[in-house]
């Protein structure tokens, strides 16, 4: 007898299957009505249709009982066709995580049975739910929303919104259909055109929002010209006022996206417009000199990738994927990568490279700085290993002093894909790192500050965040949290790490911009803040390595990091790279943090001061964030170095920095103890 199974997205039923071994039948939800089509005989090929909820029905279906039969045992771990699970538990259930993939499809089960498989993304979570099972899975999270209606999906057009300066940008407009109104709006503001994934934001229009999808300047559909960050504060406060003065919204506003379209959003609320009532910031990418393309005053090569993606009218990934990226970012001027690389000029990164220092063509993108201060209530979520983790953390420092009830932080063991991965290259989590209520989470935001319901959602922890090491969620009032202290770790002689500051002297290397040292990543993953064994690499003549003595006791480190460096160096410039690792009993030294900073920018970014020879400098270096419990037996680390190979272009130790066609070796020094006291802070926990 076939056994049905229904698929969900956010707690809306998607599809429904009925499956006996290979005979399965589907049969869908239409993308826009409320119907479900007949069902129909499925195939292999029809998993396709279900790529946007990273699922494989069919796929699974077929093997639903190698799974069973795979568990029954309760062992470890099992692989079934190639996919590998290792056991936990989830509310009292036998619980299989997948590992070693991004979207991991976890299997849930109870008395034998496999009941459901279990998607985390990013943004939502999917699950495939034997029927009658409902309540042991996530879907039960939703149980106050079962009886609310639902609403058909209505596109009311593409509008083309006129800007200040006459240029226009093309949004997609989505109406509940059926939903009385006015009704709150959701803006959505992207570069990576606004018909190709839209769909992920029809759940909103599902339970009676307004939603509006709109390509940024340049983009796709949208008039002008594409010049990254250049345009947005201006363009989205515009946005936000024609979206609030439609007949079919009702003055109230909210933003959401991730990585550019959380930039957006800041950008957007940047001068106090009055329709935006929320935000939800997910990974958001930050200002120039902070984040991203000039973080510490440091060209981002690791961001090429994305700017490569970026050339045409349409987003255009497969332009990342290539195999001659070491050769690409060797080549000099940087002005000439786009016509050797590409065979085309690429105008914007020419206006980038134009302009190397913190002038008004940056500051015009910059939301910190041209803040008005506005208290827009906002949901802030990031991870440790977010490429863009610096523009969350721009984003907790403006709005640190919020009333209390309208800002949430959420921060996991993640990369800029967010909720997606157990196995993070060297370091892997168990099954609670991922979570299956974020959508929820969201939904509850906006239905608080947009409709006005009462759901306690401005009551719950100011502040989420993950202990890694220690393996579990914990909670805080504020950020920084409270329940911890900061403290130095100083920099003494051969190589040490503690907490006195000791006698001063000195520790050189010879930094050769022709042979910098590695940030390992891969460039065709597009993700830049992995964390990643640096064992061998630290083995290199140009690292600086202090280390602490093996910890008796357990050592949690959670928040912002600094580090300050005392140099000096026989080059007028030069840069200075810091990670924080974690060395485990075999010596293993793995990277949690880092930061860059070019040493002409340390007294910051408005206009070069090149040293001078032999002279010491300080320098303070803002690292990402993290919450890691290094263990009894381990050691912490601290690496200093000049180079980052595809992380930053190499600084040729000249005053033409990184885009020059010639370069020197340099000599550089860093300083420890007595009057030039280089250490680093962290936030300890009690």
């Amino acid at each position: 007898m076939k056994e049905p199974f229904t698929l969900y997205s956010s707690g809306i039923a998607l599809a429904r299957f009925a499956a006996e071994r290979a005979d399965i039948t589907h049969s869908s939800r239409d993308i826009l009505g409320l119907d479900f089509s007949e069902p129909r005989p499925m195939t292999a090929q029809n998993d396709t249709d279900y790529a946007a909820v990273k699922l494989q029905p069919y796929r699974l279906l077929t093997l639903r009982t190698e799974f069973e039969a795979a568990a029954a045992s309760a062992p470890a771990e099992f692989s079934v066709d190639g996919l590998r699970y290792t056991r936990a538990e989830r509310n009292g259930l036998l619980y299989y995580i997948q590992r070693g993939v991004k979207f991991p499809c976890d299997a849930l089960f109870r008395d034998g049975r496999l009941i459901a498989w279990l998607c985390p993304c990013r943004e939502q979570a999917n699950l495939l739910v034997r029927d009658g099972f409902e309540e042991y899975t996530p879907l039960a999270l939703w149980k106050d929303y079962a009886a609310r209606p639902l609403y058909g999906v209505s596109m009311l057009g593409t509008f083309h919104m006129p800007m200040r300066d006459g240029v226009e940008l093309a949004a997609d407009v989505y109406l509940p259909e059926g939903a009385p109104l006015p009704v709150p709006a959701l803006l959505v503001r992207t570069p990576y055109d606004k018909d190709d994934g839209a769909q992920t934001y029809f759940r909103y229009v599902r339970r009676g929002y307004a939603v509006v999808v709109q390509d940024v300047r340049g983009r796709n559909e949208s008039g002008g010209e594409w010049l990254p960050h250049y345009y947005e504060v201006e363009d989205g406060d515009n946005t936000l006022t024609w979206v609030g003065t439609q007949e079919w919204c009702d003055g109230s506003v909210g933003m959401l996206g991730g990585s550019y379209l959380g930039y957006t959003q800041w950008c957007a609320a940047a001068l106090g417009n009055p329709y935006l009532k929320a935000m939800i910031s997910v990974v958001t990418a930050g200002t120039a000199f902070a984040d991203g393309p000039l973080h510490g005053g440091c060209f981002s090569s690791g961001g090429f990738a994305w700017n490569f993606a970026m050339t045409k009218r349409r987003f255009a990934p497969e332009r990342m994927d290539r195999a001659d990226w070491d050769e690409i970012l060797d080549i000099r001027p940087l002005e000439d990568i786009g016509q050797k690389a590409l065979g085309e000029d690429v105008p914007f990164i020419r206006k980038m490279l134009a302009h190397p220092c913190e002038d008004s063509f940056w500051l015009r993108g910059n939301w910190a700085k041209r803040s008005t201060g506005k208290t827009v209530p906002v949901l802030i979520q990031s991870g440790w290993f977010d490429d863009n983790g610096m523009g969350t953390t721009e984003a907790l420092d403006l709005t640190a002093g919020y009333p209390p009830g309208t800002r949430k932080v959420v921060l996991g063991p993640w990369q800029h894909s967010g909720n997606s991965r157990y196995d993070l290259h060297a370091l892997s989590f168990p099954a609670g790192a991922l979570r299956f209520d974020l959508d929820l989470l969201y939904q509850k935001w906006f239905d608080h500050f947009l409709r006005g319901e009462e759901n306690g959602v401005e009551q719950s922890a100011p502040v989420e965040y993950y202990t890694m090491g220690e393996n579990r969620w914990k909670t805080a009032s504020r950020w920084p949290v409270e329940n911890a202290d900061d403290t130095p770790f100083y920099f003494g002689e051969n190589g040490t790490l503690f907490p006195i500051c000791g006698r001063e002297g000195r520790t050189g290397y010879t930094y050769d911009p022709q042979d910098p040292g590695t940030h390992i990543i891969d460039m065709s993953e597009n993700e830049i803040a992995v964390p990643e064994d640096y064992t061998q690499e630290e083995q290199r003549p140009d690292y600086i390595c202090y280390t602490t003595p093996t910890l008796p006791a357990p050592l949690t480190v959670t928040g912002d990091v600094r580090v300050t460096l005392y140099v000096s160096s026989d080059a007028p410039d030069t840069d200075f790279m810091v990670r924080l690792c974690d060395v485990d009993e075999a010596g293993r030294s793995v990277k949690l943090a880092d930061g860059i900073l070019a040493a002409r920018f340390r007294n910051g970014f408005s206009a070069p001061e090149y040293l001078e020879p032999g002279k010491v400098e300080k320098l303070v270096i803002r690292t990402s964030k993290i919450s890691h419990c290094f263990l009894p037996g381990h050691r912490l680390r601290v690496s200093v170095t000049s180079g980052a190979k595809h992380f930053v272009f190499p600084n040729s130790n000249t005053k033409d920095a990184y885009n020059s066609t010639e370069s020197r070796v340099a000599h550089n020094t860093v300083w420890h103890g007595g009057a030039a006291p280089s250490h680093i802070l962290l936030h300890v926990e009690r």
